[in-house]
C-alpha cells in the first residue's frame, strides 16, 4: 500500500493547502514531524483529557470521521498555525490528533499511517486505547504521538514511541497477550475509572488496527462484524454498562481474530507473505472490513448507523 496517498478519510479536499503550508522537508525529519505535532496540537482538543465540558453542539466534532469534515470546523482560511485557545480547536480524540498528521505528512510526500492499540504510558498498570501516527523516515517506521507535548513528561519518548510493552501494544499484540493468558484483559479499555474495557474491546482493536493500517481509518467507536452483532443485543442496557458484563465472544469467530492478529505481528516484523496475505483477507472477506455502513457507539451517549458511502 502506498502510504504517501491520501485516503477517503485523510483526503483534507478544499482544505489541502493548510497542510501543504506546513514544514514536511524529508530531509529534516524527525524535526519537521515534531513541529507538525506542535501545530496539530494546536488544532485539535482532547473531548475528555481537556477538562473542559463542551455542550452537546461542540461534542458532535468528536463523530467528524474526514479530515476535510474536521477541518470545516475551523474559520474558514486561518492557517493551522494561526494561535487558538483550547476551547476554540476542533473536539476530538487520539485518533484525530492522528489522522490529521497523518494527512499533513502524505500531503508532503511523507509516507504516514495510524497505528491502534493500548498506551503503557498513561496508567501505571493500565492499558489505555490510544492511536498514534507512523512515518517512514527513509530507513524504518517511526512511532510518534501527536497528542502529547514532548515536555509534558511522559515516561516514554513520544517522539519515537516503541510498539510493544512500555509504548502503545498494537492490537494485535494484546490480543494475543489475552489469548495466551499472559494478560488480564480487564486492563484493557478506555481508562481505569470506566466499565469500557476487556475481551470485546481488544477484539473489536483487531479489526480496527488492520482496518486503518488498509486504509480506512475509522472512529474508535465504530463497530461492525461480530463486536457490532453483541453490542446490538444490549437488551435495553447501556452500552456502557454492559462492557463489564459482556462475556468474551458469545458466538464470534476467535479463530479469525486468531490469525489475522498473527499476520498483523509478522507483518510488523517486515514479513511480506504476511502483507499481502492481511491485504487480500482485506478485501475479500466481509468478516474483517468494515462494509457500507458501521454502527457508530459514540461517547456522546448516542448510537446510530453510519453509511460511509456519503462523507457526512
Amino acid at each position: 500500500m502506498d502510504y504517501t496517498r491520501q485516503t477517503r478519510f485523510s483526503d483534507p479536499g478544499r482544505h489541502l493547502s493548510r497542510l501543504t503550508a506546513l514544514p514536511a522537508d524529508v530531509a529534516a525529519l524527525p524535526a519537521e514531524v515534531a513541529a507538525i505535532g506542535a501545530v496539530v496540537r494546536n488544532t485539535v482538543v482532547h473531548y475528555r483529557a481537556s477538562g473542559i465540558d463542551f455542550p452537546p453542539r461542540r461534542l458532535t466534532e468528536i463523530d467528524s470521521r474526514w479530515v476535510e469534515t474536521m477541518l470545516d470546523a475551523l474559520p474558514p482560511g486561518e492557517p493551522l498555525g494561526a494561535p487558538r485557545p483550547p476551547e476554540d480547536r476542533i473536539v476530538g480524540c487520539c485518533r484525530d490528533f492522528t489522522l490529521l498528521t497523518v494527512a499533513a505528512l502524505r500531503a508532503n510526500g511523507i509516507p504516514a499511517r495510524s497505528r491502534v492499540g493500548f498506551a503503557d504510558y498513561f496508567h501505571e498498570g493500565f492499558h489505555t486505547d490510544h492511536v498514534v501516527v507512523e512515518y517512514h523516515d527513509g530507513t524504518r517506521w517511526v512511532a510518534t504521538d501527536a497528542q502529547l507535548d514532548p515536555a509534558a513528561g511522559f515516561p516514554v519518548d513520544v517522539a519515537d514511541v516503541p510498539l510493544g510493552p512500555g509504548g502503545l501494544r498494537t492490537a494485535a499484540q494484546s490480543w494475543r497477550a489475552f489469548r495466551l493468558g499472559d494478560d488480564d484483559p480487564s486492563t484493557y479499555g478506555v481508562d481505569p475509572a470506566l466499565p469500557i474495557r476487556g475481551p470485546l474491546m481488544i477484539g473489536q482493536y483487531v479489526l480496527t488496527e488492520l482496518a486503518h493500517r488498509r486504509g480506512d481509518e475509522l472512529l474508535l467507536w465504530d463497530f461492525w462484524g461480530e463486536p457490532a452483532r453483541v453490542l446490538a443485543g444490549l437488551g435495553g442496557r447501556s452500552v456502557e454498562e454492559a462492557w463489564a458484563t459482556l462475556p468474551p465472544w458469545e458466538s464470534g469467530d476467535v479463530a479469525l481474530l486468531d490469525e489475522i492478529a498473527a499476520l498483523l505481528i509478522d507483518a510488523d516484523a517486515g514479513d511480506q507473505a504476511a502483507e499481502r496475505k492481511l491485504a487480500e483477507r482485506y478485501s475479500s472477506d466481509p468478516r474483517v472490513r468494515p462494509g457500507d455502513v458501521v454502527t457508530c457507539h459514540s461517547p456522546r451517549g448516542i448510537s446510530y448507523d453510519v453509511d460511509l458511502r456519503e462523507r457526512r
